[in-house]
């Protein structure tokens, strides 16, 4: 059974960084392309960083220059690295884990609060 298990999240003032951690347990994590999400209150999920089996990254545009995403394939893990946050960046983040027949797997969410 997969799982995915988030950390790292909390609170934090305008400027100040966060580094989230998803640690991933059930799957064969080099081959699977992996990804953080977040959900502001009253809005749509949306994609934050990407990062495939062989390493491509994608940023969302709001957080280029700000966020970094890494893999570690020996401790099964993805790191979301946030620095410049800013009150905007306020949600639950969510790791996700996309097997290669595109199905998704979610974690649980971990709150992100920034405030000004």
């Amino acid at each position: 059974q997969v799982q995915l298990v988030e950390s790292g999240g909390g609170l934090v003032q305008a400027g100040g960084s966060l580094r989230l951690s998803c640690a991933v347990s059930g799957s064969i994590f080099r081959f699977n392309d992996m990804g953080w999400y977040r959900q502001a209150t009253g809005k749509q999920r949306e994609l934050v960083a990407v990062i495939t089996s062989g390493g491509s990254i994608n940023y969302a545009d709001s957080v280029k220059g700000r966020f970094t995403i890494s893999r570690d394939n020996a401790k099964n893990t993805v790191v979301l690295q946030m620095n410049s946050l800013k009150p905007e960046d306020t949600a639950v983040y969510y790791c996700r884990l996309q097997r290669v027949d595109r199905f998704n797997y979610w974690g649980q969410g971990t709150q992100v609060t920034v405030s000004s």
